[in-house]
């Protein structure tokens, strides 16, 4: 069973771009010494060619001219395998091998030790020095000590990063000239000698000193750059799930764009934050990135772009990986049980777009509009970007932007659905619809019109001119005597929490002196169940005397202890289980169960979706109140609603 474990969520990725641990600070000090030796022993061999040259030219002029050849021929030799050990590439310092291998460190410290052995090399043979001078004792000698002091000096000021190197250079002829002066025999050849050993020992001591600088300062730089790519990992990367954040998504997309993008949502993620609290939460949020990674093929990409909302971006032909394949296998990694709650409690709908011409941007609009289209459908599906939902796209972006237009020149309508008593056939009520036709798109749903206006901004606005001709129809009713037909408007969860929709409600009913028990708050079942954003503002209303109905009732989630909270006056059964009533028995079950509750719970009940005269008497028969319905009624304009059923039914 996957889990949920632990108390904390998985570490995520930035995580490991912390200060580096002690081991890979040392390989990457000792990856810096092997560059830093590689390119000043290439400088030093070139003063190390000429010095020997000069010790040739020497030879050559005091009769030594064999000796000479063949210790100039031995120190090429050495420098030549000094160079080619510089040039050959190394695993690790030439490559994008990562440090934290530990055939690349082992690769790293064999070079600084081979090296050194190649410098212990050419200084044996700059130690046989004393030989082109019969042991400084001819009259060469002063030339000779001279390049010894000289070269060795230029060792250490070349070997500053290994001090293992410039010693092994250095040892050899500074000792083999300390232990030929002895041998001369002489005072002053014995301090000489001392001189050297005393020469050895400070040129060591500061060999070593400036490789201890150079670690310090190498360390303090490998610790600045793994800051440095924390700090960009954290401007990419989601601090909780370790996947790619929105900016980091949108980068990777630039670079290596694929053919395939995936948004998705979590189903029932919100429950378990409501239910659990948003410590588990965030742990099913570290989980489900976890199992993604496992799904999404290696060259692909997952990305956390917010919330509960996830994106993969990957090339379905490069990966071979067909993408109805991936959907499914995403959908039942992340249907896989979790720990410390139901197992069926959280699932996951994908929007797919395929294409990779246009802009991350469009490609995003494009893969949540078919995300949408999956929400719809239900839990646990994917949708496929197609042309009916680029139509639908169209025309969602044309009401966004001629939406603030047809308000101004009152192109938009509100028109009314009767409601009648089903036992006399009288007018009980009506709902208000608005009603929008677009000059391209045709009539453009009312879901869209709410839509839009949020998008844009125009939501009181909306509700204002809703509300202004609802009031004109409950005038027009009060004219004909109707005056106790109430008035229904639905109201969407967005106008419940981005506007004082009460306030304007209750000014408006003040403005036109209109009563609060003429109007009726629609809202559907799930609005009705979060109360954050209902109860508050709801109770205002009811208070008020403003009638409270829950629409689309019996196929959500509302519980009768949420129905008594809000103060509902009326229940609307679902058209789902209206329509075709007379031939089902179990939506005949289903519908006498809601009537009874209504009546036992003092609140008025009406069916939706009446279609037909044969739904119409079954409801008669079972006792049903009020109806609803193209058969008793379709939506029309309010000078028609009123001709009529403005008159007796």
């Amino acid at each position: 069973m996957a889990a949920v474990a632990g108390t904390n969520p998985e570490p995520s990725i930035v995580d490991s771009y912390a200060a580096p641990s002690e081991r890979v600070l040392k390989r990457a000090i000792r990856r810096d010494q092997l560059d830093a030796a590689r390119r000043s022993i290439l400088r030093a061999l070139i003063i190390n060619f000429m010095l020997g040259l000069a010790c040739l030219a020497v030879a050559i002029q005091s009769d030594q001219t064999l000796a000479g050849c063949i210790w100039f021929g031995a120190s090429s030799l050495a420098n030549i395998l000094r160079v080619y050990l510089c040039r050959l590439p190394c695993k690790g310092l030439d490559d994008s091998a990562s440090i934290e291998r530990d055939d690349v460190a082992a690769a790293i410290d064999r070079r600084l030790h081979r090296m050194a052995l190649a410098a212990l090399l050419s200084g044996t043979v700059w130690g046989c020095l004393p030989m082109l001078c019969a042991g400084y004792t001819s009259p060469q000698t002063l030339f000779y000590l001279t390049v010894t002091c000289g070269i060795t000096a230029g060792a250490v000021c070349y070997g500053t990063s290994f001090a293992r190197i410039p010693v092994s250079f250095i040892v050899p002829p500074l000792l083999a000239t300390a232990v030929c002066l002895v041998l001369t025999g002489g005072f002053e050849h014995n301090c000489l000698a001392a001189t050297c050993v005393v020469y050895l020992l400070a040129l060591t001591r500061a060999t070593v000193e400036a490789e201890a600088s150079f670690r310090q300062t190498s360390g303090l730089k490998n610790e600045a750059s793994a800051l440095a790519v924390r700090m960009a990992m954290r401007a990419v990367t989601d601090g909780l799930t370790g996947l790619l954040n929105r900016v980091g998504f949108a980068e990777e997309a630039e670079v290596a764009p694929a053919s395939c993008l995936m948004v998705l949502d979590l189903d029932g993620f919100k429950s378990v934050n409501d239910i659990y609290g948003h410590q588990i939460g965030d742990q099913v949020l570290a989980e489900v990135g976890r199992r993604l990674r496992q799904q999404v093929p290696a060259s692909g990409h997952v990305g956390r772009l917010g919330g509960d909302e996830f994106a993969v971006l990957y090339d379905p032909d490069a990966t071979g990986l067909p993408y109805r394949d991936l959907a499914e296998a995403i959908i039942a990694a992340v249907a896989e049980p979790f720990d410390r709650f139901e197992t069926d409690r959280v699932g996951v709908s994908i929007g797919i777009y395929l294409g990779d011409t246009e802009s991350l941007t469009e490609r995003l609009v494009r893969a949540d509009e078919a995300l949408y289209a999956a929400k719809t459908s239900g839990r646990n599906h994917f949708r496929v970007f197609d042309d009916a939902l680029r139509a639908r796209l169209d025309m969602r972006r044309d009401a966004e932007r001629d939406l603030p237009e047809a308000l101004a020149d009152g192109v938009i309508e509100v028109w009314f659905q009767p409601i009648l008593h089903v036992p006399t056939g009288r007018l009980a009520g009506l709902e208000a619809l608005i009603r929008w036709k677009h000059p391209r798109h045709g009539w453009v749903p009312p879901p869209d019109i709410i839509a839009a206006a949020a998008v844009i901004g125009l939501s009181e606005a909306v509700l204002r001119y809703i509300l202004d001709h609802v009031y004109r129809m409950k005038l027009l009713l009060r004219e004909r005597g109707l005056d106790e037909v109430r008035i229904a408007m639905n109201v969407c969860p967005r106008e419940l929490t981005q506007t004082a929709f009460e306030k304007l409600i209750l000014e408006k009913l003040d403005a036109f002196g209109i009563p609060a028990d003429g109007l009726e708050i629609e809202l559907t079942e799930d609005t009705a169940l979060d109360s954050a954003i209902a109860s508050e503002r709801l109770a205002v209303l009811s208070r008020a005397g403003v009638s409270i109905a829950i629409d689309d009732f019996g196929v959500g989630y509302s519980s009768l202890s949420r129905i008594r909270q809000l103060r509902v006056n009326r229940v609307k059964i679902d058209r789902s289980l209206v329509t075709g009533l007379h031939e089902a028995g179990d939506k005949r079950g289903l519908v006498q169960a809601v009537i009874d509750l209504g009546k036992a719970l003092s609140l008025e009940v009406v069916a939706e979706g009446v279609e037909t005269e044969t739904d119409l008497i079954a409801l008669r028969e079972m006792g049903c109140p009020f109806a609803q319905g193209y058969h008793l009624g379709r939506p029309t304009q309010a000078a028609t609603v009123l001709d009529a059923f403005a008159p007796p039914f």
